[in-house]
């Protein structure tokens, strides 16, 4: 690797890892941020990735390990945010992508069906958070038809009961307007400020966060449901991985806190058997195996996807002289774009976005994945209507 242990140190503190090679661009903004981090009372470890960029004063695409106190703002407003990858049982060769880019519509409006056995399945109980399950939310956050472009590991690809043959959907989503209730008010109770980790302050949180995760994957899940209905097809969860979290968890032998700010949980992707890692609607996705001899050493983290190269807000003003709003709607891959929001349009170009097979490759020099299967995608949906109508 390009910057190790060692190298990181001698521009922050000892205890920050920097997974990239000489080839990945990183901000000094984020690195500064990390190392910032670094310092807080009673962190033992900071881990970056190469998707690493600037956040809202904590870098994104990072991890952090601490023991005695942790800190919840270090996880953010979306609690549980994560990537889902569903097989189908769509035969990629009769897409209709025409048609079904005009047909699919509604994923940003509540769900007008019965959430019961959906709060049932996830342990959830009704609250005033339930209009949102169900529902993509701003951002980055997207669920996307996929096909196979390449498969790099035919025995762990037939192992996940992956044809090569049918579409897959993949689900970018988290707790919507809870998590940002739970963050709401942990900013009036304590601002940014770490919790004892036995308080009773700790335990009010921690239990609040709980219910955010589930809400999350509960959110992911009937945000699959309702896309493959659309579709007409099946899905089967192939993984569920977190990036947005605080967590206790074994580190060198011993209960920590880890923190992933844009940083998916090596042993969830362990646990699931993959993780998908994707790029931009207009790049590839990569399918992975995590590898878990590594793990400890990053935090037991991985990147989140490429990481943003330009920060929201920008992409606009570099682009629109370049690209009208039609030509954003389709890709350099043949992929079609369902956002009907024009800021968020630019905003989300993959030109605003790293380069995703730098990541990867940055990943698998280190050790930490093993490519599975490299997946194109065909049709992302964001929303249907500008918000501002």
């Amino acid at each position: 690797m390009g910057n190790s242990l060692s190298d990181a140190a001698h521009a922050g503190p000892h205890n920050v890892r920097l997974f990239t090679s000489d080839k990945s661009w990183i901000e000094g903004a984020a690195l500064a941020q990390l190392n910032h981090t670094a310092r807080l009372p009673g962190m033992v470890l900071a881990a970056g990735f190469p998707d690493l960029h600037p956040g809202k004063g904590i870098a994104v695409g990072a991890a952090f390990v601490s023991r005695g106190l942790f800190y919840p703002a270090l996880a953010g407003n979306d609690i549980g945010c994560g990537m889902s990858f569903w097989a189908t049982d769509l035969p990629a060769r009769k897409l209709k992508l025409d048609r079904l880019e005009k047909r699919i519509s509604g994923l940003e409006d509540p769900w007008d069906g019965d959430l019961t056995p959906w709060r049932a399945r996830f342990g959830l109980e009704a609250s005033l958070s339930d209009a949102g399950l169900g529902t993509i939310g701003g951002g980055n956050h997207f669920a996307e038809l996929q096909i196979v472009d390449e498969v790099r590991d035919a025995a762990a690809f037939a192992g996940l009961g992956l044809d090569k043959a049918n579409a897959a959907l993949l689900v970018h989503s988290g707790s919507r307007g809870l998590g940002q209730d739970i963050f709401r008010e942990l900013l009036q109770r304590h601002g940014a400020n770490p919790l004892e980790e036995e308080s009773d302050a700790a335990a009010h949180y921690l239990a609040r966060h709980e219910h955010a995760m589930r809400f999350a994957r509960a959110n992911r899940a009937l945000i699959a449901h309702r896309f493959a209905v659309e579709l007409g097809a099946n899905a089967r969860c192939v993984s569920d991985v977190a990036h947005n979290m605080v967590t206790r968890e074994d580190f060198a032998g011993a209960p920590a806190w880890f923190h992933r700010k844009g940083a998916a949980s090596t042993r969830e992707a362990l646990a699931a058997g993959c993780l998908m890692i994707p790029g931009s609607r207009g790049t590839p996705s990569y399918l992975v195996r995590a590898r878990g001899e590594e793990g400890e050493k990053a935090a037991w983290s991985l990147a989140h996807g490429a990481g943003r190269r330009w920060q929201r807000g920008y992409a606009k003003s570099r682009l629109s002289h370049k690209y009208r709003v039609e030509d954003l709607a389709r890709t350099e891959l043949g992929g079609r774009v369902v956002c009907e929001d024009r800021e968020l349009l630019y905003d989300e170009a993959p030109q605003a976005y790293k380069d995703i097979a730098q990541v990867i490759a940055d990943l698998e020099a280190a050790d930490l994945i093993a490519t599975v299967a490299v997946y194109r995608p065909v049709l992302t949906y964001k929303v249907r209507r500008a918000r501002d109508e």
